[in-house]
């Protein structure tokens, strides 16, 4: 396994425990601070969410791990060019299951998530 593979694995787990336990703060340290969350709402359009504004609404919700609910995530495939990297993940939250498209960036010798593209079915 490659430097980028292990580090981009370790980016996803970092993000897996956060939803798991709803912690901002985690969730933040994976995201770009300019970096943003788009999903098509349930009015049917596309919403795009600055990740402070996301990152505020995590705060908000009752974790998984609170409810003493069984972990469900997994990697379902990561693609790297050189610093650009490509995460598809699935996850469940409650009884909604989420799949999450993860745009990465690598800058500074750091990988970062610079998109969020979800969708979520119950």
């Amino acid at each position: 396994m490659n430097t980028d593979d292990h580090a981009l694995r370790a980016l996803a787990q970092t993000y897996f425990d956060a939803a798991y336990e709803m912690d901002a703060d985690k969730f933040a340290s994976v995201f770009h601070p300019s970096s943003a969350v788009t999903k098509v709402g349930d009015d049917g359009k596309v919403s795009v969410t600055p990740i402070a504004a996301w990152l505020a609404t995590v705060r908000t919700l009752t974790a998984p791990k609170q409810s003493g609910m069984e972990r469900d995530d997994r990697i379902i495939l990561i693609d790297v060019e050189s610093d650009l990297a490509f995460l598809k993940l699935r996850l469940r939250i409650h009884s909604r299951h989420f799949t999450d498209i993860l745009s990465c960036l690598k800058a500074d010798g750091t990988w970062r998530i610079v998109q969020k593209v979800m969708t979520s079915t119950t």
